[in-house]
């Protein structure tokens, strides 16, 4: 049996075709389209039909990661950062638009699961997985299971403030992780204190060539990451933190973004191991195929 996996994106949306033995026999990539809810139905559709055309009409199973969670009493789409698909019917409609069952799940949950079981949190009890990419979410992996909680907001630590007189943020609140250190929130506070908009890679790369500003702004990054990080470990205290998405991506993180983490845990010392993704940036449509039904 096939397994297919979908990872529904704020940026691209990707998808996967495994084989019974999980090696990825077909994979594509494209840009989301967020204008609207009818146009991320379509474009998830579209890939969809591409994947079962690839794979000869063959039976699979099928796993969709999606920004949010499906609110259990509603089965209505909340929290999600492509703000267009909250509080919308997504799997109900897409069910009616594929004609078939499938599973859907949290983008970040994905992700934690697809590193807990085949990457750098395998044979690890407690995994922790963190998204820092258009947004920032995070995911539980217990004993290699999906913790949704009982609200289906388990591990959402992008949404916790960690200054409540910050920037507002999509959610309602204000100072969310997520404002700080997605990818949009470190492009946003450059802009905010500099105006000089710029891409987070780019300012990345001018840190690192020494400009003042850029590193202004690197080193707000490194505290907040590093207050954000403690503050999970306070609560979880995980066997090893995952870091993923583009952001996961900056060599300095596990240097001096530890150390930031190490100034404020509420131990006599840092045990928690902060690593890189072991899957590159597929790891969470991987883990879409593998929550599939």
């Amino acid at each position: 049996m096939q397994r297919f996996g979908i990872d529904l994106g704020g940026t691209k949306t990707e998808g996967v075709v495994l084989d019974g033995d999980g090696r990825a026999r077909y994979r594509e990539r494209v840009a989301t389209d967020p204008s609207s809810y009818q146009a991320v139905l379509a474009g998830v559709e579209v890939l969809y039909r591409r994947m079962a055309g690839a794979a000869g009409g063959a039976a699979h199973t099928l796993g969709i990661g999606t920004p949010g969670a499906v609110a259990p009493h509603t089965g209505l789409l909340k929290n999600s950062n492509t703000v267009c698909l909250n509080g919308m019917p997504l799997a109900r409609d897409l069910r009616a638009r594929f004609g078939r069952d499938f599973a859907i799940e949290n983008d970040a949950n994905c992700f934690a699961l697809a590193e807990a079981l085949h990457g750098a949190g395998r044979g690890r009890r407690v995994v922790f997985g963190v998204i820092l990419g258009t947004g920032c979410g995070g995911g539980i992996v217990i004993d290699g299971r999906i913790h949704r909680g009982l609200q289906s907001i388990a591990g959402e630590w992008g949404h916790t403030v960690i200054d409540p007189s910050g920037p507002p943020c999509y959610c309602g609140q204000q100072g969310c992780v997520e404002t700080f250190i997605s990818g949009s929130g470190l492009e946003a506070r450059h802009a905010e204190a500099f105006g000089d908009r710029r891409a987070a890679a780019e300012i990345v790369a001018a840190f690192r060539a020494g400009e003042p500003r850029a590193t202004q702004t690197m080193n707000a990054f490194f505290a907040r990451f590093g207050q954000a990080v403690a503050n999970l470990i306070a609560v979880l205290d995980p066997d090893i933190v995952v870091l993923g998405g583009g952001l996961s991506n900056v060599d300095e993180l596990y240097a001096r973004g530890v150390e930031e983490v190490a100034k404020r845990v509420f131990s006599d010392s840092l045990e928690t191991p902060i690593v890189r993704h072991a899957l590159g940036d597929s790891a969470g449509v991987i883990g879409a195929a593998l929550v599939g039904a």
